[in-house]
């Protein structure tokens, strides 16, 4: 796996393509980028054929070993790996420790263990046998085994201390295990970067895991609704001054646009696909602007029949943000325009605002799958349109547009 960059804009964004991707290194990813986000393999609502009638899929798709974990039997019998198991064909399979929408429960972790929690409940996990899963699972890139729990807000400065060594101890292990191992021959193993709140502890963090031989950095602790963005800003960049240029920064638990345009500000590369998940699970459609083409002057101007949400709090991990609409509410029930006017995907150009209004009043299962295809189709193109915007300079443009919505929902 290779970072080529074409453009590194003063501040810190990164334009480029990782190339080499996947065992045989046959794939490529244009950065900055999102991950496919997957339950198991499988996006959610979704089917395959429905998915790959989208545009622009990114070229790797993410698991979480907190799903892999309790199929741990089935895999071992049928030994050809999680990409064949599931059915996932011409895709780079990436696997990260935990599912970055769902909250885990804390206080589990040891000196020696770190705990998954998928439907059958809490699997403990050595280094051992995390190892061992991923051999099973065979991903073409995963993360090594890291303890994550420092973000309560009454998490001292020793126990923080103690995630760093404890991560840094166990990246050595999955080190030792991944160079010995046949079945992990030709993956990419990211390391963890972890120091909580503490910015001399994610300095540190950053620093000793750049010694080892890792591919890439997993930016882990500085999820949305855990840290405050401000303080996010800080500690990301003192920990990108310390990572290798040559290769990506994957940052876990950030998918609000506003919060993904600072962190690419900041040097973050790569970012998990899980935001149009959980706007989906509102009954919410993606709706900011973010095309920059057009009239500069109209960039900080919103559609007052678009001013839809109110965010529950900032930084609420899960309450509705200034950048969908809530299709729930009465006020579409007669309203017949696409979900976004001018959007391409499938739901926009057959569907209406009031008939997914009725859907969801319904309990239809098949608004799930209409207000997945759209928000996913949505944020892959906000992914593309910050690509172009790195290439034309015109990134100031982009956050006007995109910034516009926190604005009018103030």
């Amino acid at each position: 796996m290779k970072l080529e960059l074409c453009r590194v804009v003063q501040g810190g964004s990164r334009l480029g393509v990782l190339k080499g991707l996947g065992r045989m290194g046959e794939h490529s990813l244009e950065v900055p980028a999102c991950l496919l986000y997957t339950h198991c393999g499988c996006v959610p609502h979704l089917t395959h054929d429905t998915l790959h009638s989208l545009d622009q899929l990114p070229s790797v798709t993410q698991v979480s070993l907190d799903h892999l974990a309790e199929h741990q039997e089935v895999l071992e019998e049928f030994k050809e790996g999680f990409k064949k198991f599931s059915g996932l064909h011409d895709t780079v399979l990436f696997c990260s420790l935990h599912d970055p929408a769902i909250h885990s429960p804390t206080g589990y972790t040891t000196n020696k263990t770190v705990s998954v929690w998928g439907s059958g409940g809490r699997t403990e996990l050595t280094a051992a046998k995390f190892m061992a899963l991923q051999k099973l699972a065979r991903p073409d890139c995963y993360v090594s085994m890291a303890d994550g729990e420092t973000w309560q807000d009454n998490t001292s400065r020793k126990r923080v201390r103690k995630s760093v060594e404890r991560t840094l101890a166990h990246l050595d292990t999955c080190l030792l295990v991944h160079q010995a191992s046949q079945e992990l021959e030709g993956a990419a193993l990211f390391g963890a970067v972890e120091g909580g709140d503490v910015l001399e502890e994610r300095v540190r963090s950053a620093r000793e895991t750049a010694k080892r031989p890792v591919a890439g950095f997993c930016l882990d602790g500085l999820q949305t609704g855990r840290v405050d963005a401000a303080l996010r800003g800080q500690l990301v960049g003192a920990v990108i001054k310390e990572l290798p240029e040559d290769k990506p920064r994957l940052l876990q638990g950030v998918g609000r646009p506003d919060e993904v345009l600072a962190c690419v500000e900041a040097g973050v590369d790569l970012f998990e696909g899980f935001f149009p998940f959980q706007v989906t699970e509102r009954g919410c459609a993606l709706c900011f602007r973010f095309d920059t083409a057009t009239d500069p002057e109209s960039a900080d101007r919103t559609p007052p029949s678009e001013t839809l949400t109110k965010p529950n709090g900032d930084n609420h991990p899960d309450g509705p943000t200034p950048f969908e609409m809530n299709l729930k509410d009465k006020r579409y029930q007669d309203d017949f325009r696409p979900l976004v006017e001018g959007c391409g995907c499938y739901c926009c150009r057959n569907h209406q605002r009031a008939y997914v209004h009725h859907l969801l009043a319904t309990n239809e299962l098949l608004a799930g799958v209409l207000l997945m295809l759209h928000n996913t189709a949505h944020y892959l193109a906000f992914f593309a349109a910050m690509r172009r915007a790195l290439a034309a300079d015109k990134m100031d443009l982009l956050k006007r547009r995109v910034l516009a919505r926190t604005q009018t929902n103030a």
